[in-house]
């Protein structure tokens, strides 16, 4: 089984980097070959650097023009020779211009059972509509925003017990868990999208 390589898009702490770090340790078939931030502030360029991974950051003046950001995200990521995109708290939409470029290669996680809960406050979302279960969702990202094939989904139970805090702790540790053993899925080549465009798994 060859090594997938994965360029990642983020923009905070760099959380669901580590953990894919860490798997990667652990022996998932993956390699980071580029990580792209939209924020020079973001922790997850100090992961990055910590882990030998070439990073690169756009600051507000790269995004006044989405399309030509993406672009340069498209060079960076194809010079590396990322296979996969994965965005890892990436909070920029990306544009044609990636997706095309990329085609039912570029990954999203989502913090909720989808299609509920889309948007960027998905767990706030949840919490204050009183849901018993809720959980996260990695999916393929197409231009429908939170509406790409959906590759695998984890419930996370909403406790008696749980503040909005130890939701959202419980849910950040479900999705450190469920991003790697996507990128295992698709290291093993065992994901497909078919005619109706639902995700098979082999």
């Amino acid at each position: 089984m060859s090594t997938l390589k994965i360029g990642v898009l983020l923009s905070g702490s760099g959380t669901n980097l580590q953990a894919i770090l860490d798997a990667i340790q652990g022996g998932l078939p993956v390699e980071v070959v580029r990580v792209i931030s939209s924020r020079p502030d973001a922790f997850g360029l100090q992961r990055a650097e910590k882990a030998g991974i070439p990073a690169c950051t756009f600051d507000r003046s790269v995004y006044a023009d989405p399309q030509a950001a993406d672009e340069r995200i498209v060079d960076e990521m194809r010079s590396a020779g990322a296979e996969y995109l994965v965005m890892a708290g990436y909070m920029r939409k990306l544009t044609p211009v990636v997706l095309d470029a990329f085609p039912d290669k570029v990954l999203n996680l989502h913090p909720a059972l989808l299609p509920s809960f889309k948007g960027a406050h998905a767990i706030q979302d949840a919490w204050e509509a009183g849901v018993k279960v809720t959980g996260v969702t990695v999916h393929f990202a197409n231009e429908d925003y939170d509406k790409g094939p959906i590759v695998a989904q984890r419930a996370v139970p909403v406790l008696e017990t749980d503040t909005m805090d130890s939701l959202e702790d419980r849910i950040h540790a479900t999705e450190h868990v469920l991003y790697p053993e996507v990128l295992r899925l698709l290291a093993e080549g065992r994901v497909s999208i078919n005619q109706e465009r639902k995700v098979c798994i082999a």
